[in-house]
């Protein structure tokens, strides 16, 4: 069972990116904030749920919440200020959203950029361990899949409706013979698909 909450004093958000490793389109980052002592047994890192518990998740998340928000940092920003810093950029403009002010952050990961004077607390592998952290998960990953979705409709040989932007052979080998788009990062090195994929 994930914990509700990492303390109990102060109004307390959660936060995760998704998009971090992908050859194409933005990151994605979200902030949640749940009522103390909320639960929900079928909350979990949405790198374990299938895309169908992942969406009807997103639908309880948004019900349940206090507070939360999605946001995303470009591909193009990406390029400019590297992949690390726009995934803090991410998670801030998240935070700059959320309708009620976080009084303390929780992290996925071991590292955080502070957002303005407010505490924070980074939590590797967090997303299986507190709920807001894993919902905030689930909202990135399934607004940045909407997203992926979307432009995959113009791009249909880059398989982004099943990869989503990540470096799949199938991925790599359409740069390799058809060039990148205008939603690649154009600093991540595509390498030869026969390459092992990590």
């Amino acid at each position: 069972m994930l914990l509700s909450y990492f303390q109990d004093q102060l109004i307390e958000a959660g936060c995760d990116e998704a998009g971090r490793g992908c050859l194409a389109g933005p990151v994605f980052a979200a902030a949640v904030i749940f009522p103390k002592d909320y639960h929900h047994e079928l909350l979990n890192d949405s790198k374990q749920l299938s895309a169908k518990k992942r969406m009807q998740l997103r639908s309880i998340i948004e019900q349940e919440a206090i507070a939360y928000a999605v946001a995303s940092v470009s591909a193009e920003e990406i390029d400019r200020i590297n992949i690390h810093n726009a995934s803090y950029v991410a998670m801030h403009r998240a935070l700059d959203q959320l309708k009620l002010k976080a009084e303390y952050i929780l992290v996925d990961g071991n590292k955080f950029i502070p957002y303005q004077e407010i505490p924070h607390n980074c939590i590797v592998k967090g997303d299986g361990k507190y709920l807001s952290i894993a919902a905030a998960s689930i909202l990135a990953k399934t607004y940045r899949d909407d997203y992926m979705d979307h432009i995959a409709q113009d791009y249909p040989e880059y398989d982004w409706l099943n990869n989503k932007g990540y470096p799949t052979v199938k991925h790599r080998t359409a740069v390799l013979l058809r060039g990148i788009t205008p939603h690649h990062r154009k600093t991540f090195r595509i390498t030869d698909p026969q390459l092992k994929l990590f």
